[in-house]
Formats: structure tokens, C-alpha cells, sequence
């Protein structure tokens, strides 16, 4: 379940704060079963835990493959070690991730389907003097029930807190403070349902905020999806965030699992409210002391293949 991801991470965050890392990468990526190949690119954010250990969250999008159209979300604990003066990071890391899968065979209607898989990843990191990472990464994705990918990365990376030193940042003290407080939230922007078809509608929500710890916020929303031809939907969402802040609490990153209460008018297989998962990543920035704004990325993880992608920005009040 997707909660032994956030569960796995939210042990780790427990533990003495390090400074962290944004990475983007872009490249190819090839399947078995049967051979292609397709453009592969991912996100991720990943943390140190000491010289040596390193823990990541990422969204790996696998490639829009001939009948499958498949990406993530992954966990991953990586062990490295730093040569040149700690410039050059070697690493490898394995994790569970957490697979989203379009499949469209031939002459049958498009699927969502879910599951689990295993990511494994080798790693070369030359970090440079003024906060940028320059990488190339080799990944094997073992699909479980679905297939195997194989895929060459290369990107760019971003240290969000300045190191003292050249190379993996060990970073600042223990944070002490929860990331947020209170915070009402008004957001607009797009949803996509994740099959063929005229899917794509306007989307909006209301969200509250609050920190319950110091890496660690629940959030309670309203959102609408919007009308389309494959969904009339809204509900209410409930999700736990794990969330830190960078650049003196300007900016802050997040990532969030839940449930939401939806009720589908164009849901033909049952009447009334139904639940399905939500996953997201979130990022805000604090414009003064109680205005911020705030981006997401939400997905909605359907049994009726009705999956979709939220995107959402909007401005918001802390208090």
C-alpha cells in the first residue's frame, strides 16, 4: 500500500535534519515486453543522512510506450561515497515505487492499472561550487505483475541549502518549528483523466492547512474536477503531508497521501459517493508573513479507470 512509502520516509525525516537536494533528469527508457523504446524523464528529492546513507522521493515517468503509458511514485534509501574533494558522489539506491499504468490494447477500451514494483538506480553526481549537480543515472524498474524497464537518465540538480563545503550538504540543525501553522488556501487550474478522450476540464479547490508537527501537516479540502466527457466529479479530500522549508521559510516542499469522498455523475457502475487514494506533491512561497502562494500535483488513483492529474496554483493566508 501506498502508505508503507510515506510511513518509511516519515521514520527517516524523524531522524537530524540534512540539507536538501532537487533533481531533474530527462533521457530514454526501454521495455521487454516488447522491446521499445520512449522518452523517460523524472523529480526527485533527495536528502543525506550522513557521508555515506541518502534518502529520496521522486515521480519517475517511464515512457509513453506503444500500449502503455507508465509512471510513479518511488521511495528510495541510497548508499554513496564522496571522492575529489567530495565533488563526485558514487551511488546506488533501491526502493519500492508505486506504478500508474495506462494501458491501451488494441481494440478494447483503455485501463488504469495499479501495482507495485521495484526501482534500482546507479547514480554519478559531480557537484559544483555554486549549488548545482550535474548527474547521469542508470535505472532498472522491476514492474512486478506488469513489465521491466531499463532507462539512462542524465539532468540537473539544485542544493537548497548552502553547503559549507563542496559536495553532499550534512546541513542545518534539527528543525524545531512546525513548517506551517494555519493556512487557507484557494486554488484553480486543470484536471487530465489519464484515458483517451475529451477529459480535460477547468478544476478548483478550497484547502485548510494546519502542522501538527514539525514535518508533518494535514490538510482537509473541497475539490471540484470538473465536467467532461469521461467525469463530472468533486468531493472532499483528507491527506497527511510530509513537508519541510527551505530559504528561511520562504519556500516549502511537500508530499501528501489521502482519501477522497467523490461522487462521479458520469460513473455508470454504481450511484452515490464512492472513495478512491490521492497522492501529491506540493510546493508553496511565502510572500509576507500571512500571504503565500501554492502549486500542486495531484493524482487520483480510481477502480473504475478513471485515474486523473490535478494541476493546481493559487494564493492562500497563514494565521
Amino acid at each position: 500500500m501506498l502508505q508503507v512509502v510515506f510511513l518509511m520516509v516519515f521514520a527517516l525525516l524523524a531522524a537530524p535534519v540534512h540539507a536538501g537536494e532537487v533533481h531533474f533528469l530527462g533521457g530514454f527508457g526501454l521495455t521487454n515486453n516488447p522491446t521499445q523504446r520512449a522518452g523517460a524523464w523524472q523529480v526527485r528529492y533527495m536528502e543525506g543522512l550522513g557521508e555515506h546513507v541518502a534518502y529520496s522521493l521522486s515521480y519517475v515517468n517511464q515512457g509513453h510506450f506503444i500500449s502503455h503509458h507508465r509512471d510513479g511514485t518511488a521511495a528510495s534509501l541510497w548508499l554513496r561515497t564522496n571522492i575529489i574533494d567530495r565533488q563526485l558522489s558514487l551511488a546506488v539506491g533501491a526502493g519500492p515505487i508505486f506504478y500508474y499504468d495506462t494501458v491501451r490494447p488494441a481494440g478494447v477500451p483503455a485501463q488504469d492499472v495499479h501495482g507495485w514494483g521495484t526501482t534500482i538506480n546507479l547514480l554519478a553526481s559531480w557537484y559544483a561550487k555554486n549549488r548545482l549537480i550535474y548527474q547521469i543515472q542508470g535505472s532498472w524498474v522491476r514492474g512486478g505483475d506488469s513489465f521491466d524497464t531499463l532507462s539512462v537518465l542524465a539532468g540537473i540538480g539544485y542544493q537548497l541549502d548552502a553547503p559549507p563545503e563542496p559536495g553532499p550538504a550534512l546541513g542545518p540543525p534539527r528543525q524545531t518549528e512546525k513548517t506551517t501553522h494555519n493556512e487557507l488556501t484557494v486554488l484553480g487550474g486543470k484536471t487530465v483523466v489519464n484515458i483517451p478522450g475529451n477529459g480535460d476540464s477547468a478544476a478548483g479547490r478550497i484547502e485548510y492547512r494546519r502542522g501538527i508537527w514539525r514535518y508533518l501537516e494535514w490538510t482537509a479540502a473541497a475539490l471540484y474536477e470538473g465536467r467532461s466527457d469521461l467525469i463530472d466529479r468533486y468531493g472532499l479530500n483528507t491527506q497527511i503531508w510530509l513537508a519541510k522549508p527551505f530559504f528561511d521559510d520562504r519556500l516549502a516542499l511537500g508530499a501528501g497521501f489521502g482519501f477522497y469522498l467523490a461522487e462521479d455523475r458520469r460513473r455508470e457502475d454504481r450511484s452515490g459517493v464512492f472513495f478512491s487514494e490521492i497522492v501529491s506533491i506540493t510546493a508553496s512561497y511565502r510572500l509576507t508573513a500571512q500571504w503565500h502562494i501554492r502549486s500542486t500535483w495531484d493524482r487520483i488513483i480510481t477502480d473504475y479507470d478513471r485515474d486523473t492529474d490535478i494541476f493546481l496554483g493559487g494564493i492562500g493566508y497563514r494565521f
